[in-house]
């Protein structure tokens, strides 16, 4: 299967995941209409692997990138709040994707707090592949 067949061919797969969540979204479960909200919005990123060529349709090798930054964070007392709990995946999360591209994880950082300091979007880390 050539990968504008596989495109084509996931075209109704799409539409249908599109209506059965919008036809959720005033569903009387709450947690239903949530789901269905989220899927909603987000359709876009659970067809990114078909759309954009690199982008492998698990996350089953982040996952593995992450599993002992997960383990260091829960054993390590990593945070005290929700909050925290949030900044130190997100910082973990960088740091490995910058490894595995290898790229400086401090300068990244770095970048990102200045770029969002000074009101400027934060670099990408999806490889260039993916963002176009």
């Amino acid at each position: 299967m050539t990968r504008r067949q596989l495109v084509l061919e996931s075209i109704p797969i799409q539409k249908r995941f599109v209506a059965l969540a919008q036809w959720n979204l005033d569903s009387d479960d709450r947690d239903v209409r949530n789901l269905a909200r989220a899927l909603f919005q987000h359709n876009e990123k659970f067809f990114a692997f078909i759309k954009h060529e690199g982008v492998e349709p698990t996350s089953n090798s982040a996952e593995r990138a992450l599993r002992c930054a997960v383990q260091w964070r829960k054993t390590s007392f990593g945070s005290r709040s929700a909050d925290g709990e949030v900044a130190m995946a997100r910082l973990l999360t960088a740091t490995r994707t910058c490894r595995i591209q290898r790229r400086n994880p401090l300068d990244y950082v770095t970048q990102a707090v200045r770029s969002h300091r000074a009101g400027q979007p934060v670099s990408s880390l999806l490889p260039a592949k993916a963002r176009s």
